[in-house]
């Protein structure tokens, strides 16, 4: 039966012009080659080239087999590469699962260079805000998850990124602005504009209002930050969000902000990977890059 060493050596023929020549290029002998050869004729029943001829004359059956070779072998060898980039950690599937609003503010500038670091990973974002993005990583929908929640689930591995503080945003005459930081009994006086997404996904309720058992007087929901902060510009409530993004908002530096509690309300975030491709180069250097960027 053919075998891809036969349509290499029928391409090492073909460069090489002789047996002598093209053993050599295989690390092979002379006499090993040409016993191959004539193994590989009695299977065919079929002459493969003219001894003696210079340079060597394929015969059809030859060049029926040199065809073969040039089509088969660099798909052979692209593919031998690709298992070989992927042992090394040079290459692979890197679709991210965010189940976080104001992640995009900070990951996607960071794509940018880590693709072009990375040219052989196949790079995608995947939303998960109406799935659980750890969920996804179970079914290898998603390969890398950026959570602020992690739980304790097998054969996944929880990588710490960076921890930032909450802060709430106020309006510019806001009567909370006397007070050097919140606590939560001041929420229960104010519209809290968040994002639409459950309670349990946000630390100022599970972190700080839930556990005094406070209640905003009233919600008010909107899927971008930025129409946050201008609502809050106009006096319709206050907001919570990151101190890193608040300070990166350049057209609402202006707003006011103080802290929830006197030490602060603070979050850390997580990469949860499979443990199968946690050590793999590719991985190490993204939860890297973000680790070094986001260090507040």
């Amino acid at each position: 039966m053919l075998d891809i060493k036969h349509l290499k050596a029928i391409e090492a023929l073909h460069k090489q012009g002789s047996l002598v020549k093209a053993a050599e290029s295989l690390n092979m002998t002379q006499s090993a080659l040409s016993h191959q050869i004539k193994l590989l004729e009695q299977q065919l029943e079929s002459e493969l080239f003219k001894r003696k001829t210079h340079p060597l004359q394929f015969t059809p059956a030859g060049r029926l087999l040199l065809e073969g070779a040039r089509s088969i072998l660099p798909s052979m060898q692209q593919l031998e590469r690709q298992f070989l980039a992927l042992k090394q950690g040079e290459t692979g599937r890197l679709w991210i699962g965010i189940d976080c609003h104001t992640c995009f503010e900070w990951l996607l500038p960071l794509l940018r260079p880590y693709q072009e670091k990375w040219p052989s990973v196949d790079l995608d974002i995947v939303p998960s805000f109406q799935a659980s993005p750890l969920h996804k990583l179970q079914q290898q929908k998603v390969d890398f998850v950026i959570t602020s929640d992690p739980e304790k689930i097998e054969s996944i591995d929880y990588t710490a990124l960076f921890s930032y503080e909450l802060v709430t945003v106020l309006p510019a005459n806001s009567a909370l602005l006397a007070k050097a930081f919140l606590v939560p009994e001041d929420f229960a006086q104010q519209t809290l504009i968040t994002y639409p997404v459950p309670q349990s996904k946000l630390d100022i309720f599970k972190q700080f209002l839930q556990p005094a058992q406070i209640e905003p007087k009233e919600l008010g929901y909107s899927e971008l930050t930025i129409m946050m902060l201008q609502r809050v510009e106009a006096g319709r409530g206050i907001c919570v969000l990151p101190k890193w993004l608040l300070e990166n908002q350049a057209d609402f530096q202006h707003l006011p902000y103080r802290s929830l509690g006197e030490e602060g309300l603070w979050s850390k975030l997580y990469a949860a990977t499979p443990q199968a491709i946690t050590h793999q180069s590719y991985i190490q250097d993204l939860i890297q890059l973000i680790a070094n960027e986001m260090k507040l």
